[in-house]
């Protein structure tokens, strides 16, 4: 088994950056999901559910800050907030948390990309939350991914679903951290701790998914027959939740790239 793909998404919900090699932290790959778009008056966070164009909104992590980008709106390069920026609550799922304000010239920018009051906000590691509780360890860290700060799909577990969709589906649907290619399909579903590298994984929770992977990731245009979502609930379905792809934990910080062996150790 091997790691066949990287992607990162330095703004939730916006575009992948897909990586040849990455560095990790606490909070997994190293820039992933540390930026999100809130509502400006309650501070609810902002994804593709609701604001399907943010498949169009681009975002680069740079050293030192984020670049956007858009469709009819000139680049705008967000400096990371300092250490005296204004706070802003948010509330990401069921978490509320204060985290950094990137600024009015940002908040204007995303405004008139999503077409309402928009604050673009940041979470620097200090300030991060704790992962879902009742899985993996108290203290494990994560930006402003849904729940954990990895997800990892095998490349056969796709193929498998692409064959029963009956037309080949784009892996970014599903918006994984870690391709791993090698492996029987859903053999992710069984392994526990994995290692890539020098680094180890704890596998903590399978991925439910959402209406997001009906969203063709290019055009943002929802699936009038609601694949993959209509195929894989016939079996993928658990207790209500519809399961593809393994949520991870890395325990201890290190170096990834395209093409290291994967190794099952539990």
């Amino acid at each position: 088994m091997h790691l066949s793909a990287l992607y990162r998404y330095p703004l939730k919900s916006a575009i992948a950056e897909p990586l040849q090699s990455s560095a990790l932290d606490s909070l997994g790959l190293s820039g992933d999901r540390r930026w999100m778009l809130v509502d400006e008056a309650t501070g609810r966070f902002l994804t593709q559910r609701a604001e399907a164009h943010m498949s169009q909104l681009g975002a680069a992590h740079q050293d030192g800050g984020l670049q956007l980008s858009g469709p009819g709106q000139a680049p705008l390069f967000v400096p990371t907030p300092g250490v005296d920026a204004s706070l802003r609550g948010v509330t990401i799922w069921r978490d509320t948390l204060r985290v950094p304000d990137a600024g009015d010239a940002a908040a204007a920018w995303v405004s008139s990309f999503i077409g309402k009051p928009t604050r673009l906000v940041q979470v620097p590691v200090d300030r991060a939350r704790t992962t879902q509780p009742g899985f993996g360890l108290d203290d494990d860290k994560v930006g402003f991914a849904d729940g954990f700060p990895l997800l990892l799909i095998g490349q056969a577990s796709l193929d498998d679903l692409s064959g029963r969709v009956g037309r080949a589906l784009e892996m970014l649907r599903f918006r994984p951290n870690l391709v791993v290619s090698g492996s029987e399909a859903f053999a992710e579903d069984g392994w526990k701790r994995i290692r890539i590298g020098d680094v180890e994984f704890r596998v903590v929770k399978p991925c439910a998914r959402c209406i997001l992977t009906t969203l063709d990731p290019h055009t943002g245009v929802r699936s009038e027959d609601r694949e993959p979502l209509t195929t894989l609930k016939t079996y993928r379905q658990v207790d209500g939740d519809i399961l593809f792809g393994q949520n991870l934990v890395n325990d201890g910080v290190g170096q990834l790239e395209v093409g290291m062996p994967v190794t099952l150790l539990e």
